[in-house]
């Protein structure tokens, strides 16, 4: 049974390689090949087997060796001949046709004619010649792959010289050497390692056999065992041999203490973890190139942007680079709402998306998470607290959310999907590493945005001493009035003192002019008690107050009758201020109209405010509308009318949208929440 012992091992090993293979989804001329090569391997095994314990005859055993020489020598052809895809057109190349003449004359002779072994083995023993002089070919010509191509060249070069010299020594004494046939089984066995590292090694097979790294644990902690279980053999064995008539019990002593304590270590979780760690770092490649992934990361975080929009836009970049994605979205928490705040590649989100990024925001706002979406579909039980509605998973075409935090708060979230062979699994090791990307890319985002609200705070300081200086100006003005008064009453009936009170108050008029058109609304006013109040009445007031000496005249339209509480100062100089840009930016003749009803959306009333006149780009919208002390007016402005109101709308809860078109005009539209 010694003798067959080899070959159960052969069977087992291609028994397992197999079942590895079949995990390979990639189809290709060299996986099918090799798949038929190692199924005939375990029967050629199985075959030894059967002649070892007499169930089967030699002339079966030689049947499975031409078998085996026939796969393999199409299998070597199929490699020396990579262009070719089908079996078919192997089969008609003249070298593959003169190669597998022998192993066919071998499998089909015997069937024949009654033919001695003795001319069996010479054919064996020529097929094993010629498995080498291909093998040889093969390896001049792979030139800069030898390297690839080596530890299969091994294994078959090795099985095939053990074949040769094992077919020659039977050709020339007429029998098989019974010691040649017993250690054939455990050579196989033993070279089996350097096939799947072959496999593995070349990549354009479309072969990639993957081993776990619990595997690899396990099987260390079972080979550590087995040698930890030698060594106290090997010392009891020493202690019963010289011990005399004491060793017995001192044995069973040391046997029971030795298993204890291997039962101890083997059950640490401690102990597990190192041994898993360090299998990790030493025996296993990183999935990444840390070094270069950092190098890259800080070269271009390094790089400096002016644009809060151009610094998100790289932050998307950065991790979209880290993961080899090309598609993304990055997206920053307003209250409970999701802005999209940059898009490389991709769609604007549904309204099932928007939905599921709603329920994962609750989740991530408590438990700082990577979300993988698929893992999510297929292993619920990992996002343990995350309620959702899987139902409409599938229908998301995002893979990957990485939420990103601030000061523990949930700042924002990226986005990242691309094609479905491209996507990766969200594993540890990746998980750590998006982790450490997104820090570094937080850090950069927080910055431009804290030097962003920095500069702001600075220009509105610049404009708080110039207010100072306009103070003083006022003053002036009315001490001018003061004399005017004053002396009013004793020069009243004298026509010089008449035409310099006009004159000096023209001239207070015009500088009076310029300071209101410069200061307008510009300054933030106090805070007023809040109340519940008509939207309707209130817009009437704003237009007819502080809006009908200009034109156009603005129309207003009533949808729905409409009562909130809000701040009516505030929202009066927003009215007032996006009313009489729509007029400036509209000529005499063109149209102005106002709107108030409820917005489609439930929860929010909606004002609308539309006019037909120059309407705005893009580009003025995204970055320079609603920028602080960025104005089109010159001189006539301070250009922080549209910031004050889109910040104070997005106080109470709600928000400022705008859409335009260069030459047809523009639509404000406020949507105020009702609670």
């Amino acid at each position: 049974m010694m003798f067959a012992a080899g070959y159960a091992l052969t069977l087992a090993g291609n028994l397992l390689l197999l079942l590895l293979l079949f995990t390979v989804k990639k189809p290709g001329l060299a996986k099918r090949l090799l798949l038929l090569a190692v199924v005939v391997n375990m029967l050629w095994a199985l075959a030894n087997l059967g002649f070892a314990v007499e169930l089967l005859k030699p002339h079966w055993m030689m049947q499975a060796e031409g078998l085996r020489g026939l796969l393999w020598l199409l299998f070597t052809c199929s490699v020396l001949k990579q262009d070719l895809v089908r079996l078919r057109e192997l089969m008609l190349q003249p070298v593959t046709m003169m190669v597998i003449v022998l192993p066919a004359v071998a499998i089909a002779l015997p069937w024949l004619l009654a033919i001695e072994l003795k001319w069996l083995f010479l054919l064996h023993t020529v097929i094993a010649l010629v498995v080498l002089i291909l093998l040889e070919t093969l390896y001049r010509q792979s030139g800069e792959q030898r390297w690839h191509y080596k530890p299969l060249v091994i294994y078959l070069g090795a099985t095939s010289l053990y074949d040769f010299v094992m077919f020659a020594d039977a050709t020339m004494v007429n029998q098989m050497d019974p010691l040649y046939w017993s250690a054939r089984g455990y050579i196989y066995a033993l070279l089996l390692p350097a096939l799947v590292v072959g496999i593995r090694r070349i990549k354009h097979w479309g072969i990639e056999i993957f081993i776990s790294r619990d595997v690899v644990l396990h099987s260390t902690l079972l080979l550590a065992a087995g040698g930890y279980l030698f060594v106290m053999a090997v010392a009891g064995y020493a202690i019963r041999y010289f011990g005399g008539d004491w060793s017995g019990p001192v044995q069973l002593v040391l046997l029971f203490l030795s298993l204890t304590l291997l039962a101890v270590l083997l059950l640490s979780n401690s102990f597990r973890a190192r041994v898993k760690v360090f299998i990790t770092k030493h025996f296993f490649a990183n999935q990444y190139d840390y070094r270069e992934e950092w190098l890259k990361l800080s070269k271009t975080l390094n790089a400096s942007e002016k644009s809060l929009p151009k610094v998100f836009e790289k932050g998307l970049r950065c991790f979209l680079q880290a993961i080899n994605y090309d598609r993304g979205l990055l997206l920053k928490c307003k209250g409970q709402q999701l802005d999209v705040i940059s898009a490389t590649g991709s769609q604007p989100l549904t309204e099932v998306e928007k939905e599921v990024l709603q329920q994962l925001q609750m989740f991530l706002r408590q438990k700082h998470w990577l979300v993988d979406i698929e893992e999510l579909r297929y292993k619920p039980f990992l996002y343990e607290g995350l309620k959702i509605n899987h139902a409409i998973l599938n229908q998301c075409r995002f893979q990957l959310v990485v939420p990103i935090y601030q000061d523990e708060q949930l700042w924002g979230m990226a986005l990242m999907h691309t094609s479905q062979t491209d996507r990766i699994r969200l594993d540890w090791e990746l998980r750590d590493y998006l982790s450490a990307v997104t820090a570094q890319v937080a850090n950069y985002l927080f910055h431009y945005e804290a030097a962003q609200e920095l500069a702001e705070n600075a220009q509105f300081a610049a404009f708080n001493r110039m207010s100072a200086f306009v103070l003083h100006d006022l003053k002036n003005v009315l001490a001018q009035i003061d004399l005017i008064l004053c002396n009013a009453e004793q020069h009243k009936d004298n026509p010089e003192f008449i035409e310099d009170t006009f004159e000096t108050l023209q001239h207070t008029k015009t500088r009076m002019d310029r300071m209101l058109r410069q200061l307008t609304e510009k300054k933030e006013s106090q805070p007023s008690t809040t109340k519940t109040t008509d939207l309707l009445q209130l817009t009437d007031k704003v237009i007819q107050q502080r809006c009908h000496q200009y034109q156009p005249a603005p129309v207003v339209q009533k949808l729905a009758d409409i009562s909130l509480p809000v701040d009516e100062e505030k929202l009066c100089n927003v009215l007032y201020h996006l009313i009489s840009n729509a007029q400036q930016a509209t000529a005499d003749d063109g149209m102005v109209t106002v709107r108030v009803g409820m917005a489609q959306e439930p929860g929010f009333a909606l004002i609308e405010i539309e006019d037909n006149g120059c309407g705005m780009s893009a580009d003025f919208i995204a970055n320079r509308l609603f920028k602080p002390f960025d104005t089109t007016k010159g001189n006539a402005g301070m250009g922080i009318g549209a910031y004050d109101a889109k910040n104070y709308i997005e106080k109470i809860g709600g928000r400022l949208e705008v859409s335009s078109t260069e030459g047809q005009g523009a639509t404000f539209s406020l949507f105020l929440p009702i609670a």
